[in-house]
């Protein structure tokens, strides 16, 4: 059984839905649990920890004490709603690295095409490759790319109905990688996605980073360049590297600033002296983009006002 070869890809995300599930999960498993041996667990910075329990303690899903993180009747609702079963396996030569994880999904049969679709989700999320299969009338079979199912080994088969009580129509879904969390993290991610996600409130799921927020604060950021005459501006999303727009052309798309993280830490707006980077000495203006109470992303230009109001000082003009 083979998945698809690949590098880890970058990414600018600081946590996704995985990181959220695996939270929950460790949240209910060690009662109660603290912030740091979280982060730890999680493999994400403490920062991106406290960001991703604030969104979980807004939304009712978790409540903290003296003594540590407590998940609530809420959250506990939302993680029952997550149906999947999760094993890390030990059966050398399975797939194409070293450490392999499975995840059964139940009744997702109808939702596999090839297989193909979900390697490349598990490769985006950091694992190597991924394998899928399908439990039809008693049986594991790969989806067949020329119309006709294949039956796996029988001996893996047996191994994989002993481990999961599999069920008609059920999918296993095998992530590969070079450590165990990575390939945790590939298989629970394309499982993840053939459910369509975290149970949340849509609220939760739009401030998680995801490509559809990126390009659309990009759109915004060239929007306001036009509207300024083609002042710079620059844009950041809260758990995603910014960009930094001049002259009609994104000249870095790795950027940010101490006052645009400021700004998304404290959800207010700046009028300030930049004091690093490409912008140092010049007066600039930040204001955060607000979802819910939240400062999901900021946004920065060269402050106009000031400039008009130096530009009509007497002696200006």
């Amino acid at each position: 059984m083979k998945g698809n070869p690949g590098n880890l890809p970058s990414s600018s995300a600081k946590f996704t839905n995985y990181h959220v599930w695996k939270a929950l999960m460790c949240i209910e498993e060690s009662i109660p649990i603290g912030r740091k041996k979280l982060s730890t667990i999680l493999g994400i910075g403490e920062g991106s920890t406290r960001t991703l329990l604030t969104l979980l303690d807004r939304h009712g899903c978790t409540y903290t004490n003296k003594t540590g993180i407590y998940l609530s009747e809420e959250g506990a609702k939302i993680k029952n709603k997550i149906m999947m079963d999760v094993a890390h396996l030990n059966m050398p030569g399975l797939t194409i690295s070293d450490y392999d994880c499975a995840v059964r999904i139940p009744f997702a049969s109808r939702k596999i095409k090839y297989g193909i679709e979900e390697s490349d989700e598990a490769i985006k999320n950091g694992a190597l490759g991924a394998t899928t299969l399908v439990f039809i009338d008693g049986h594991l079979y790969f989806p067949s790319l020329g119309g006709k199912d294949d039956r796996v080994d029988p001996r893996v088969e047996e191994t994989f109905m002993k481990m999961f009580r599999l069920r008609n129509d059920d999918v296993l879904i095998i992530g590969t990688a070079r450590t165990p969390e990575d390939a945790e993290k590939g298989a629970v991610s394309v499982a993840l996605s053939l459910l369509g996600g975290l149970k949340f409130k849509q609220e939760l799921k739009d401030l998680i980073l995801s490509p559809s927020n990126t390009n659309d604060l990009i759109a915004l950021a060239f929007a306001i360049h036009e509207l300024v005459g083609g002042l710079p501006v620059c844009a950041k999303h809260r758990n995603n590297l910014g960009i930094r727009i001049e002259d009609g052309m994104v000249i870095d798309n790795a950027y940010t600033g101490d006052v645009l993280e400021e700004c998304i830490q404290t959800g207010k707006t700046f009028r300030t002296i930049a004091e690093s980077g490409p912008y140092k000495g010049i007066r600039v203006i930040v204001t955060p983009i607000d979802y819910d109470g939240t400062a999901i992303a900021a946004i920065g230009v060269v402050d106009v006002k000031e400039l008009f109001h130096n530009y009509l000082t007497p002696g200006n003009l």
